[in-house]
């Protein structure tokens, strides 16, 4: 026999929108419970940001997302908005330092902001359950006086629970990840109230590649340069990194999200020069230097070697004067339009979001609320919304579990 409870607010996942929501509900006077899958409550915002946390960031945009519908983002980004959170950082003491591209960052530790928001919760009566399995949840019939709306039945730890509430909000993230909790509940539970699902895909996530571009870039594996990075019509400029399984880095991070199977990248890896103009006038300037030694003072020598290697093994060795300026040109076009097409990308297991998800089209963009069921929430990463990489994602999980902890 399970014991039978009630409660006004169930959330389903106490990850960053989770923890937002409770603790924006809780303050309203609502009695909230927290539904946490695994042993912890959250796993991402203590990896995130090298442990130190990407926050938010000082310019959350709408263009800053990827949707289906692109404008969905901006009842919450404007109800919620950046300095809100700082403010409640700052009030908590935090330390935190910008950087590039309006990243905020803990000075110190991760932790600190999991702290901060357990500390709202549990200062407002918020209800933490750990270690929790749904088995089922159901919508009630209409009562002429319970105001409740869904019964949950659920296992904490082997032990059975059945609890009524008059709202249930769906913060259990998404797929990537799978070690930090990652899952498809949210999604089935959407299934089960006839919400339409857009289709998922691994976001922000490295891309792996096969013959003799992975072996060029297991030997390039460490090495970093600044790069653009070209897909479709999106473009970014950032650090790329190479590693044992293809590229990686803040550039390709960003890209991949727009990237579909079968699509070339073209990456300037030396976005700073036109290498073809340049190339021909250090054969004016230097013509006995090397192709090697010219370019190594523009890339990292090591990318060169195995770029030369590749595409231009006759130029190896060879002076500047003794190639002609088409050759040179050739080159350095080659080298600013470097036109890989991947395999594949990592997949959910190292993707830092899921694109796609529960469709915008079912939600109110003022509450999260279902449109079709009453009490019903979704926010978070489980929500078709995916910020790029610099605190974006932090964010939405911030601006949509206040948004729906505010009607909860």
């Amino acid at each position: 026999m399970s014991e039978r409870q009630t409660t006004d607010v169930v959330v389903l996942g106490g990850g960053a929108a989770g923890m937002m929501c409770a603790l924006t509900a809780a303050g309203q006077g609502r009695q909230v419970r927290v539904l946490e899958r695994s042993n912890k409550l959250g796993k991402k915002i203590l990896m995130s940001g090298g442990g130190r946390c990407n926050f938010t960031n000082l310019h959350v945009e709408p263009e800053h997302f990827l949707s289906e519908n692109t404008h969905f983002v901006k009842s919450a980004l404007m109800r919620y908005p950046a300095h809100s959170f700082i403010s409640l950082v700052e009030s908590y003491g935090i330390e935190f330092e910008e950087r590039k591209h309006g990243q905020l960052f803990c000075v110190h530790s991760a932790k600190e902001i999991l702290a901060m928001l357990e500390a709202e919760c549990l200062a407002l009566g918020v209800q933490f359950q750990t270690h929790c399995e749904l088995s089922q949840l159901d919508a009630l019939p209409p009562g002429p006086t319970s105001p409740e709306r869904f019964v949950l039945r659920y296992t904490q730890q082997g032990q059975p629970i059945q609890v009524q509430c008059q709202s249930v909000v769906v913060a259990t993230g998404a797929l990537s990840i799978p070690t930090l909790g990652g899952s498809d509940q949210g999604y089935q539970l959407a299934e089960q109230f006839g919400i339409k699902l857009v289709p998922r895909r691994a976001g922000l996530v490295p891309f792996m590649l096969t013959g003799e571009l992975k072996d060029f870039c297991i030997a390039l594996a460490g090495v970093s340069m600044p790069v653009t990075a070209h897909c479709g019509s999106q473009v970014f400029a950032e650090d790329m990194l190479f590693t044992h399984r293809g590229l990686s880095g803040p550039v390709i991070l960003q890209i991949s999200s727009y990237w579909f199977p079968g699509d070339t990248l073209t990456l300037d890896v030396c976005p700073a020069l036109d290498l073809s103009d340049w190339l021909v006038t250090r054969k004016r300037q230097k013509p006995s230097q090397t192709v090697v030694s010219a370019l190594a003072e523009v890339l990292p020598r090591s990318f060169v070697d195995q770029f030369l290697g590749i595409y231009y093994p006759k130029f190896i060795s060879v002076k500047c004067a003794a190639l002609r300026d088409q050759q040179l040109a050739q080159l350095g076009q080659n080298l600013n339009q470097w036109q890989i097409k991947p395999a594949a990308t990592e997949g959910y297991r190292t993707a830092e979001v899921t694109l796609g998800g529960v469709s915008t089209d079912a939600l109110s963009s003022k509450t999260l609320e279902a449109r079709g069921q009453p009490g019903l929430f979704f926010i978070g990463e489980v929500v078709d919304v995916s910020g790029h990489l610099g605190g974006y994602n932090f964010q939405w999980a911030w601006a949509s579990g206040f948004c729906a902890g505010q009607v909860a």
